[in-house]
């Protein structure tokens, strides 16, 4: 089992300072394994998990189950029962002895309660698929994907079935478990047509037609998608400039090994498939959001009708830096590079490269291997 110590210590140090912290992700992610590690720190510990039939019931009543409990109170899969959040407030504040770790399998936005009702109470923390900093075969990492089921597996065949049975269980079970009325064969479809949209921009009217539904519930398909960590659409960045800048979403397929499942791609096949490009981009680009630690808020990309473009722009405050991803091994600076320098007032552009070697090529221009992030 990989240690996953950061997060151990980013929830104890949530629940010294919040009564309660949220940790939220994808499903199979590692949400309960992790919160069984962190429970060993803690006397005593309530662990409910509320796709357990038994422990559902009991929630029909949560005053009298709850209100005498001391410790750590952890409520898994927290949204079978959003209703219970306005409960939990009171709870927090009558109780100064009790601490909640809940999990959930859907985003902030999708357990909008917790939000409303819980304010000033609660830190959220994402937990993702493992990273570049928890492991150390990168290969592996990009062609597998993070899931630890998947990464971990004895073998590639046995990754690969393990993905396709996900991918799978999600549409089948998991949407209607998580309240969604949705079509899983629509779904299916959908999920599939994006995977081939990876790393560009959504066309919503082109999805439509191709599936036979309007503009309205593309949208909300891939609202859901995204709120259940499945896919990430990184908003266009407009700057006050005379030049014509496009205005839609770009799409990606947070998983590597989701992707290449929707796609059939075979992990020793990658790099010899028309997506290798685009995978590498969607891989680098997560494994440098994870690494920077940075709100999804701050996340951009920019492009104009002319085709000066950036794939990512951080901005935090008055800073902005570019980020371009290139599968290469000797990157080229690009007219597009210049421009965006120019136009967006960067600070620096650095373009991520496959490897370890970090070098500077100019003042504004570095190059950083994808390798040396989990350094």
């Amino acid at each position: 089992m990989i240690a996953r110590e950061f997060y151990q210590k980013q929830i104890k140090e949530a629940l010294q300072i919040f009564p309660v912290c949220a940790l939220v992700g994808p499903r199979q992610c590692g949400k309960t394994t992790l919160a069984n590690v962190v429970k060993r720190d803690f006397n005593p510990v309530h662990h409910f998990d509320l796709e357990d039939p038994y422990d559902l019931e009991k929630m029909n009543y949560p005053k009298l189950l709850l209100e005498s409990l001391e410790g750590l109170v952890i409520i898994d899969e927290i949204q079978q029962r959003p209703e219970l959040f306005p409960y939990l407030r009171v709870l927090v504040d009558r109780n100064p002895n009790i601490r909640l770790l809940i999990l959930g399998s859907a985003s902030r936005d999708l357990i909008r309660q917790s939000s409303e009702t819980l304010a000033g109470r609660i830190q959220y923390i994402e937990l993702t698929p493992f990273s570049i900093q928890e492991v150390e075969n990168l290969t592996r990492l990009w062609e597998r994907g993070g899931f630890p089921n998947a990464y971990l597996a004895a073998s590639d065949s046995r990754s690969q079935k393990w993905l396709k049975s996900y991918v799978a269980t999600f549409l089948d079970r998991d949407l209607a478990s998580m309240g969604f009325s949705i079509s899983p064969s629509k779904m299916r479809q959908l999920w599939m047509m994006l995977a081939h949209y990876h790393g560009n921009m959504i066309n919503y009217s082109e999805l439509g037609r191709s599936l036979g539904m309007t503009d309205k519930v593309i949208r909300t398909y891939i609202d859901v998608l995204e709120g259940t960590f499945m896919v990430r659409c990184l908003s266009p960045w407009f700057e006050n400039i005379k030049k014509r800048q496009v205005k839609a979403s770009k799409i990606y397929i947070r998983d590597s090994g989701v992707l290449h499942s929707l796609l059939g791609i075979h992990n020793e096949t990658i790099k010899f498939h028309p997506k290798l490009g685009a995978s590498w981009e969607g891989f680098a680009l997560e494994e440098l959001i994870s690494t920077l630690e940075v709100d999804y808020n701050d996340l951009y990309y920019w492009r104009t009708q002319n085709g000066a473009e950036l794939d990512l722009m951080v901005v935090q405050g008055t800073k902005r830096i570019g980020y371009e991803f290139k599968y290469t091994d000797a990157p080229r600076v690009s007219r597009s590079m210049h421009i965006a320098l120019k136009d967006l007032s960067l600070e620096r552009l650095n373009i991520v490269v496959p490897g370890e070697d970090s070098f500077r090529i100019n003042e504004y221009i570095h190059v950083i291997g994808l390798n040396s992030l989990g350094k």
